[in-house]
């Protein structure tokens, strides 16, 4: 397994060689907005149909005509027998004793010097900022595509930058003056003042009412058109909204990453979801495929182009 490691490590760095010195593709054929450490290719795209329901009038909307008697009713009425009237009185003003402060010194301030205050931090700076190269897989032998680029895989490998460690001695706080107050001195003296003063009460007297019952029209007698509504057919037809065939490059799952134990979680959910995998053997055999593929088609996701295999699958089935 070693040996193999080191044979796969030669081959993606020589890989990358060709890739940077564009012999083998132009970055105009490579994915947009590609992050390191992940790999692209391209997927098969299946068919998309979408449901159109229209709505056919079988009866056009009419009206009737409908007449509606006069409403009655009893109402109570009140006659004003008794005007209102008003009763004045006068109220006296009332006292109370109340504590008072008095200023007997304004309140001041003193002066008084703050140091500074330093302190001591620890900064990295950048010395080289990180990048990226892309680096050229291995091309998938199972293509279904009779163009070999369609199935090639490209992985961007990211290079961290570097920094350096420098300490030095900062101000935290400056020299300042703070200003400590003296609070004002009061004397509490006690006076009478008036709580509430004179006033002039009014008292209202009700009016006094009788009250008389009589028959009067709530509503006329009117005439109403009564609608009756249109009736309709609901009818349902499929429409094409997307033609398939190969589509731009979709994140797939790195070769590398493509393990037995990961094939083994492929294959338990393909069977949980109802897909028939085959027997739980670790290998990404023929059924299995065609497990994969059933799913992808009822989930309207992108087909594998051989064993690519799109991370969008892996996200519907609930593999990590």
């Amino acid at each position: 397994m070693k040996k193999i490691n080191q044979i796969a490590l030669t081959l993606s760095l020589g890989m990358g060689l060709l890739v940077a010195n564009n012999s083998y593709a132009q970055m105009g054929d490579l994915p947009a907005n590609a992050q390191p450490g992940k790999c692209y290719a391209k997927c098969l795209i299946p068919d998309e149909y979408e449901t159109v329901t229209e709505q056919i009038l079988i009866k056009e909307a009419s009206s009737k005509l409908e007449v509606v008697p006069a409403v009655y009713e009893t109402a109570e009425e009140h006659v004003l027998e008794k005007e209102a009237y008003k009763v004045l009185k006068v109220v006296p003003p009332t006292y109370t004793t109340v504590e008072e402060q008095m200023l007997v010194r304004e309140a001041g301030t003193k002066l008084a010097y703050v140091p500074p205050v330093y302190e001591t931090i620890t900064e990295e700076m950048l010395i080289a900022p990180s990048s990226t190269k892309w680096v050229r897989g291995k091309a998938d032998p199972n293509c279904v595509s009779a163009n070999p680029d369609d199935c090639m895989v490209w992985c961007l490998k990211e290079i961290p930058a570097q920094y350096k460690t420098v300490t030095k001695q900062i101000v935290k706080s400056p020299a300042s003056t703070r200003e400590t107050p003296i609070p004002a001195e009061y004397k509490t003296v006690k006076k009478t003042v008036v709580q509430t003063p004179a006033t002039v009460s009014e008292t209202e007297v009700p009016a006094v009412y009788r009250t008389v019952k009589k028959q009067v029209l709530r509503s006329p007698a009117v005439t109403r058109q009564i609608p009756i509504d249109a009736e309709y057919k609901t009818v349902s037809s499929r429409k094409l909204t997307r033609a398939g065939g190969f589509t731009e490059f979709r994140e797939v799952l790195c070769g590398e990453k493509l393990t037995t134990g990961k094939i083994s979680q492929i294959q338990r959910a393909l069977k949980s979801a109802g897909f028939d995998p085959g027997p739980i053997d670790n290998i990404l055999g023929s059924r299995t495929k065609t497990a994969i593929e059933a799913f992808q088609k009822s989930k309207g996701l992108p087909l594998m182009n051989g064993d690519n295999i799109p991370l969008e699958t892996l996200e519907a089935l609930g593999v990590k």
